[in-house]
């Protein structure tokens, strides 16, 4: 009989190479490496021959770096997503487009199983795994890390290097650094090793050594930078008028970001899962992105549908957080999003400087901006009667009065 087929996320590091080769030994099964190029760089040298090395029986290397920009990022930043005011969701939103492709790889070479290394405590099982139960239900996961068996032979890093070393797995079993990255075309984010101390100080001078991205703001250039984005349906299609698409879009703000010091995160934040967990994220391009969008709702956005869409970024963000990307509330939830920004459009002009986006003018042809009506001069158009406005505060203080003259009667 042929042997079951397993795909499994594979990154090359440690830990999916053992977890390779274990699933491999354990389950009698023919092992599918799977690696979504989702803007790691380097970190993809050789994964080919360490995939093939370690046994697996072939590896896809998918370049999904456009569709990543396209209709992962460029949506969720539409949205004006933001997890607990800080985390722009560079990992969180990363997951579920790796899972989708693991789904359809498991399906066209007929396999039942997919796998994944993500920790028994982390967030990214839960979204690996939610993807596959929305696209692909009939398809089984298997996450080493919650098998008892598995915890047992490798409670501890040393032991997975010996196995390594036993099983001449190609991997760099040298010390490694003190902390976990993990990369990609929106962010970098650093946990684990000496950050799980709260009180540790990644910015000091002697940490400048772990950031990949961006300069320390303190080094960045002296002299400010402007750039302008250009907007159409509030997604960005040019910097300093030369039309990009999303993911040279991105790519370019990465650069200009990372030149300046901005996007740096310092952050403890509430797993889905129940822990806290202290996170450091550098996100050049997605800050400027980020603040260059709501600016340019600002001058475009009706004032009741900004509120609207803005008493639903917290539900937004938290699904996107905990691996609802492809559930029903999130999909309903875009379709208001996709609405609300049909006239975000236009030119935002940001000044760049030692860690800080600072906005230097906003235009557009669609601009609910009325100066005239706006203006503390007199009014040209006569479109507001300043008189008008006493009987607006009259009528929005009569509850107040009533409940304040409440309060003096229980006296």
């Amino acid at each position: 009989m042929a042997k079951e087929k397993i795909v499994l996320a594979y990154s090359g590091g440690l830990d999916t190479s053992v977890i390779l080769k274990w699933l491999k030994e354990t389950y009698d099964a023919e092992i599918i490496a799977f690696t979504a190029d989702i803007g790691q760089k380097d970190e993809l040298d050789g994964l080919e021959e360490k995939a093939l090395a370690t046994g697996a029986s072939k590896i896809y290397i998918d370049d999904l770096r456009e569709e990543f920009a396209k209709d992962f990022i460029y949506p969720m930043f539409q949205a004006g997503a933001l997890y607990e005011g800080q985390y722009l969701l560079g990992t969180s939103i990363a997951r579920p487009l790796i899972a989708k492709r693991m789904v359809e790889i498991a399906r066209a070479e007929g396999a039942k199983f997919i796998a994944h290394g993500a920790t028994g405590k982390g967030n990214d099982q839960i979204r690996f795994e939610l993807t596959a139960a929305a696209l692909a239900p009939e398809i089984e996961v298997i996450a080493p890390w919650r098998i008892e068996q598995f915890r047992e032979e490798f409670p501890g890093r040393a032991e997975m290097i010996a196995y390594a070393e036993k099983h001449n797995i190609p991997v760099q079993a040298s010390a490694a650094k003190p902390y976990s990255m993990d990369r990609n075309l929106l962010h970098i984010s650093f946990e684990s090793g000496m950050l799980e101390d709260p009180w540790f100080d990644p910015s000091a001078d002697d940490n400048k050594g772990m950031y990949v991205l961006s300069v320390a703001p303190e080094d960045a250039p002296d002299q400010a930078e402007y750039v302008e984005l250009t907007f159409e349906a509030g997604n960005c299609v040019a910097i300093n008028n030369e039309p990009l698409n999303p993911l040279a879009a991105m790519e370019k703000l990465n650069e200009l970001g990372g030149k300046h010091g901005i996007g740096r995160v310092d952050m403890v934040e509430n797993r889905f899962v129940g822990m806290k967990s202290r996170g450091v994220y550098e996100t050049p391009g997605g800050s400027i992105l980020f603040a260059a969008h709501r600016k340019m709702e600002s001058l475009t956005m009706d004032r009741d549908v900004m509120h609207l869409r803005d008493s639903l970024i917290a539900k937004y963000a938290s699904l996107v957080y905990n691996g609802f990307w492809f559930a029903p509330e999130r999909l309903a939830l875009q379709a208001l999003v996709t609405e609300s920004q049909k006239n975000v459009t236009g030119v935002v002009r940001l000044k760049l400087y030692k860690g800080n986006i600072i906005g230097a003018g906003v235009k557009s042809p669609v601009s609910l901006y009325n100066p005239d009506i706006a203006t503390m001069e007199a009014d040209p158009s006569k479109a507001y009667d300043q008189g008008d406005a006493t009987g607006f505060i009259r009528l929005n203080a009569l509850r107040l009065k009533v409940a304040s003259g409440v309060e003096q009667n229980k006296k």
